[in-house]
């Protein structure tokens, strides 16, 4: 192999009783020419010296250079090597050190092997010679196409082909695959047959959400040809029928078929699964040598995480194509068939918590994970046009959902949900004053009411009181500070230590600088139901990552107090639905007066733990329960409808 040694060989052209008088000679004399190979130096201005320049030339693609030790040069060196780069899609060479094999003193044969990446196929190894005259007291190069492959003659050209196997898909928790082969209608716009370019860019916004500078920008732009195609969004078919009466009519609007990889249903799992599409120069950087332009990749989500598995690797052949129109195959490339990507989302929840964001105007979250397992049950973020996957990457303060991680270290220390709390209008903390939400007053009352009605002044109080680091422990037993592989890119949540007294009584109820993500809020709620926080993954064959069990005895008290918030707290909106835990939060944020809030709700029924947030949303209570709520009613409606089935 290349990256081994090559042991070189020596092979003079001497006769008869000659061997046995050179030989003598060279022990008399301990010639250089005598050594071993490895240790006899390349004679400067000689084959194997001209050989190593030739070679190290080539590697740089220094078509000069590699001229200067040729004699006779063809007039279409450069083309040849041109030819034969554009031929194969050589984008590197390089090659072993060069072993001299024959020298009779006007002739010279040098042995070499070197090692061409193709783009988009891998590496192909070629060994060859460079023969060698000596013209006067200087040797030179006497070149022929040889040199690219030994089979290679005069007028014969290389090419290649590849091909690559059929995509695998993504495949839900029980098998069923998330992405198949559809069709989908690409919408653009035809510059030369532009009216109205304002009609157009108001157009497509109105009806599909394209930004009118995407537009305007396209269009304006020099390399716009009149004839081309210039493409802005892919639509589904039925979404294609509902705006094609309004687009059709106007100027400059046209409509293609594409094939494309199809979800259920449009957005589905959307951010998750991702998008694939032809390779972008950002996407052929970072998948390295093995694409090439123009290849179908997976440009985000899942698609582009497990790009290697459900995509494989092409097969392919070097090609020597004869004067004659014969051709000869150099090489082979084997392929790798691509391998499906099982998935821990299920169908159903994932269905479920589409349709609770269905119509839901600001940006969103809602994830949902099984608490047993921390399997990722179903993904959803809007909007669905913003790249940002809120539900594993954006980081909010969780507000009063955090009051579950401090209620589990209150309850750790001692106190039981029936323990003594004080709910006044205001509190002082580090001389920093905070007050309830809304202003509210609750009097002497319990832990268990405390929690229900979230006030905050009662948490900062009870708090206070508990030992130094108490409340951090806590913390890291809910998964804050850990790092975990969800299977995509996701930031987990952090707790730092509280630097005062104020920031201990802001991080106490979430705030500060206190940070998770929705994925992160809803394996806390799954904690409560199992007592072992677990931190969550998207893919079925992942190991399972960091887990954390709760302290002693606070599990089952913990469930009363979150059942405590839907009976008679603040989520007492979705008291209809048996057996649900749950918190709500409403995290500030921003410098406004008042700031504005973010709202959350956290919960947990029958072992599927999940968060939903509204960015800027209001209050947790009025606007994240009422979607968790249409969440477990669409669950119970699929459960009803799978039971009259049979299946279940």
């Amino acid at each position: 192999m290349l990256a081994s040694a090559v042991t070189a060989r020596y092979t003079g052209r001497v006769y008869g009783r000659a061997v046995i008088s050179w030989v003598g000679l060279c022990l008399l004399l301990l010639s250089p020419a005598c050594l071993p190979r490895a240790t006899r130096p390349a004679v400067p201005g000689g084959p194997e010296d001209l050989a190593r320049q030739y070679l190290e030339a080539w590697a740089r693609n220094d078509l000069a250079a590699q001229r200067q030790g040729l004699l006779d040069a063809p007039a279409d060196f450069d083309a040849q090597h041109a030819r034969w780069r554009q031929d194969l899609g050589v984008v590197a060479s390089r090659f072993a050190p060069p072993e001299l094999e024959a020298d009779d003193g006007t002739t010279a044969v040098v042995a070499f092997r070197g090692v061409h990446t193709l783009r988009g196929l891998g590496e192909w190894e070629v060994a060859s010679r460079l023969r060698f005259e000596r013209r006067g007291k200087r040797w030179g190069l006497r070149w022929t196409p040889q040199v690219f492959h030994p089979d290679a003659r005069p007028g014969d050209r290389f090419a290649r082909l590849r091909t690559w196997g059929p995509r695998e898909a993504l495949l839900d928790a029980r098998g069923t695959p998330l992405t198949v082969p559809g069709e989908v209608i690409r919408v653009g716009v035809l510059p030369g047959r532009v009216k109205d370019r304002a009609a157009v860019a108001t157009a497509l916004q109105a009806q599909l959400g394209v930004e009118p500078t995407k537009v305007l920008a396209a269009l304006n732009a020099a390399s716009a040809q009149p004839e081309q195609f210039l493409a802005f969004i892919d639509v589904r078919p039925e979404r294609y029928q509902q705006v094609r009466a309004a687009l059709a009519p106007v100027p400059g609007i046209f409509f293609r078929k594409k094939t494309a990889r199809l979800t259920p249903s449009e957005g589905f799992a959307a951010h998750t699964l991702g998008r694939v599409g032809e390779v972008t120069a950002e996407a052929l950087q970072a998948l390295g040598p093995l694409y090439q332009p123009g290849d179908v990749v997976g440009l985000s989500g899942l698609e582009r995480a497990q790009e290697r598995t459900l995509a494989g690797r092409p097969s392919g052949e070097v090609r020597l194509l004869r004067r004659s129109g014969d051709s000869d195959v150099l090489h082979r490339f084997d392929g790798e068939p691509g391998r499906p990507v099982r998935t821990t989302l299920r169908m159903d929840v994932q269905a479920a918590a589409e349709a609770a964001l269905a119509d839901i105007s600001r940006p969103a979250a809602l994830v949902a994970v099984d608490a047993g397992t921390g399997e990722v049950l179903a993904v959803a973020s809007r909007p669905l046009g913003e790249a940002l996957h809120r539900a594993l990457t954006g980081r909010y303060p969780p507000g009063s959902t955090f009051k579950v991680v401090t209620a589990e270290a209150l309850l750790a220390s001692g106190l039981k949900p029936d323990s003594r709390a004080d709910c006044p209008v205001e509190v002082t903390a580090g001389r920093k004053r905070f007050r309830n939400f809304e202003s509210e007053v609750l009097g002497t009352t319990t832990l268990r009411r405390v929690f229900a009605l979230s006030c905050n002044t009662a948490f900062i109080q009870l708090s206070a009181r508990l030992a130094p680091g108490a409340l951090e422990d806590a913390a890291r037993r809910f998964g804050f500070g850990v790092a975990y592989d969800v299977g995509l890119p996701s930031p987990g949540a952090t707790f730092p230590a509280p630097r005062d007294d104020a920031e201990r009584a802001a991080a106490s109820m979430g705030q500060g600088r206190v940070l998770a993500t929705p994925l992160h809020m809803a394996t806390v709620a799954a904690a409560v139901d199992s007592g072992v926080w677990r931190a969550p993954r998207l893919l079925a064959d992942a190991e399972a990552g960091p887990e954390a069990r709760l302290s002693p005895g606070t599990a089952e008290p913990l469930r009363d107090l979150m059942r405590a918030v839907v009976t008679e707290g603040t989520a007492k909106s979705a008291a209809s639905i048996p057996g649900l835990l749950g918190k709500t939060g409403t995290a500030e944020y921003g410098t406004a007066a008042p700031p504005e809030t973010h709202a959350w709700f956290i919960g947990v029924r029958g072992g599927v733990g999940f968060a939903v947030v509204v960015e800027g949303g209001g209050v947790g209570g009025r606007v994240a329960v009422p979607l968790a709520l249409r969440f477990l009613q669409a669950l119970d409606a699929v459960a009803v409808r799978s039971i009259r089935g049979g299946d279940v």
